[in-house]
Order: C-alpha cells, then structure tokens, then sequence
C-alpha cells in the first residue's frame, strides 16, 4: 500500500433523467464542483475514515467493511432479482448515515476482490453538495475505488474504474443507470444511449457547437425528503401500474433528449427550440411522479413568463424539495418578480476534465 491521490467532478444531468434508465438517450456534464480522495497506508492495521466534509469520522476494521458489504451485496442481488419497493427498503435498512456507506462498499468490494489488511487512512474533501443531484455519491464510488486502486499499484483504466463504481452505487441506488459515473470518469459532456432493444448503455464525448449551454441557470431547491434509490424505485412502481402510459411519456422524453441535443449540435441554435425541449421533458417528469406538486407549478410560472425550467437529477415525488433544477429564460425577470428567487442560484459550469490521478 503506497500513498495515493485522486479528485473526481460532480454532475449535471442535462436531459434524459429516469427515461435513461430504461434504456432511453441522455445528456450529462461535469461540473466545476471537485471531490478529493486521500489515502495513505497506516501502521494500526485499521480503516480510519475522515469525512468531515460530510460530517462524520469513523475506526473500522477490515473485517466489519468487508462483513458490512456482503450483506449490502446480498440485498441488492435479491432486489435485481425482484425490484419491490419491499425489497429496495432492505437495502436501505443496511446502509450508514450519507456518504460513508458509499465509502465502505467501495472499499469493500475492493477487498473482497483482492484481500488486504494493511491500515489505511482516508480522508475526502469535497466541494459537491449533499443529496441535490450534482452526483455526490458517483464521485465517493469513483474516488474511493480510483484511490484504492492507485494506493495498490493497480490498473486506473477508466473503464474498469467506471464499471466498479457502478457495482458500489447499485449498493446504495438500486437500478442506476450508469451515466453519473460514466459522466465524472470522463469529464466534458457525455451522451448516453442504448444501441440495441436489449443492449447495454453506451456512452460517448459530446462537443456542443451552441454557446446556448452557457445560458442555463442552476438553482437548488433544497435536498429532497426522498434518497434516489426510494425516488427511482417509486417511478418503477408507476411504471408496473401502467406500462402502456408510461412507455408512451419515455417516448415523449426521448424526442426531447434528441432535439435538445440538436439544437445544441447547431452553430446557430434556436433558443426557443431549446425552451420548448426542455418544457416538454419537465412535463413528462411529471407524469413519472419525480416532481412534487410545488416545484411542478414553478415550472408553470416560468413557462407563464415564457421561459422552461426542469428537474435534473432523480427529483422527489413529494415535500417542498426536487433538488437541482435548471433554468432558461428568453430575459431573466427582475427579482422582484422572479418566480425562482426562493431557491439558491447555484454558479455551476459545465467543465472539461474528468477523474484525475494526482501525485
């Protein structure tokens, strides 16, 4: 075990959010926010965890991470098998307080596939917030499992990275589509998309030649009272209620990923078009169940004030919270008559650079 160092972004979901679970296109960026994974091997033979950003600090052993994450394992394999809001409550019965489950099933599955007891010190400074659909738990899952790698002298291979991080959120999301750690292995903008009925997600660099991305507003709206996994899972139970409907708002919702993206691929963008797209996404969230009665008719004041505003991010289906939603006006209103000047602007960019291995 050597010293090792590694920071992560956070994400945005453009378009595409809950529809690119089941298989639909999407678009997510890294953002400005960095997350930052420290290890350095320790001589007390313990797992000595400093998340202090995340309010917590914690002295475990090997043995409890590892006993911890096979039953973190089992529980989700039984809810694969049978995704029941039942069985999604067993998962969360079973996990710590915020990050620090992420924390120990990526160290954990780290051991369990190559076993080790040598101590190890950890320490996370992060920049992303809590619970608001900037990507918080896929930046731990990538950061811990790129840190632990490194510390060992292992492959950083993105791909492998992005494809065990993924393992350690469906510990803790149940059914994630993949994007969010996809999208801060990789940096800039990422296009999801599955090329096959039955296929995996594919993913791929997208290079916008629109300046219209710049004029997107974020706002926090406050952490939901719902964990995603309990949002992702209340949509599933819609979708099984009525199939027919819901397929029909996912197609809805596909065509509107695909002109958002159009529009953006055009060096002369319409800004209606844009509005338009992201108005007919919103509406269809809607539908979904991942917007609760509150932020849904902000949304009608916005679009009553000729500009569109959505959900990014897994939302809520109830309380006065959804998280992050984003924003486009053709003019921002004065404050005074602003319909989202009761949430916090938040100063996010889109930006460039992915994971990074640092000395």
């Amino acid at each position: 075990m050597r010293p090792a160092s590694v920071s992560v972004p956070g994400k945005l979901i453009l378009m595409g959010e809950h529809a690119v679970v089941y298989g639909r296109p999407a678009l997510a960026t890294a953002v400005d926010r960095r997350l930052k994974v420290e290890m350095r091997p320790n001589a007390v033979g313990r797992v000595r965890l400093d998340l202090r950003d995340f309010g917590t600090t914690r002295d475990l052993s090997w043995n409890d991470i590892v006993r911890g994450t096979e039953r973190a394992v089992a529980a989700w394999h039984a809810y694969a098998e049978e995704p029941s809001p039942e069985r999604f409550a067993a998962i969360q019965e079973i996990q710590a307080e915020g990050p620090e489950h992420v924390v120990r099933i990526a160290l954990g599955r780290g051991a369990l596939r190559a076993e080790t007891n040598a101590g190890v010190d950890l320490h996370i400074s992060s920049e992303i917030p809590l619970g608001s659909g900037f990507g918080s738990s896929a930046a731990v899952a990538v950061g811990v499992v790129a840190a632990l790698r490194a510390a060992r002298g292992e492959s950083v291979e993105p791909t492998t990275i992005a494809a065990e991080a993924l393992e350690v959120e469906r510990c803790q999301h149940g059914r994630p589509s993949g994007i969010d750690t996809e999208t801060v292995v990789r940096g800039g903008l990422v296009w999801a998309e599955r090329c096959a009925p039955d296929g995996p997600l594919q993913f791929s660099s997208f290079t916008p030649r629109s300046s219209l991305l710049d004029r997107i507003l974020v706002y926090d709206t406050g952490r939901p009272e719902e964990s995603t996994g309990e949002v992702v899972s209340a949509v599933r139970a819609r979708r099984d209620s009525n199939p027919a409907a819901f397929e029909r708002a996912l197609d809805r919702m596909t065509e509107a990923t695909r002109a958002f993206r159009t529009t953006l691929e055009s060096s002369e963008a319409s800004l209606a078009a844009l509005i338009e797209s992201i108005r007919i996404f919103e509406m269809n969230l809607e539908m979904l169940g991942a917007v609760p009665p509150a932020v849904a008719e902000r949304a009608r004041q916005v679009e009553r004030a000729g500009g569109a505003l959505k959900v990014s991010g897994a939302g809520a289906s109830r309380g006065n919270s959804a998280g992050t939603i984003l924003a486009l006006w053709p003019t921002q209103p004065a404050p005074e008559s602003d319909p989202l000047a009761v949430w916090t602007p938040r100063p996010v960019r889109a930006a460039p650079l992915g994971l990074q291995i640092e000395e």
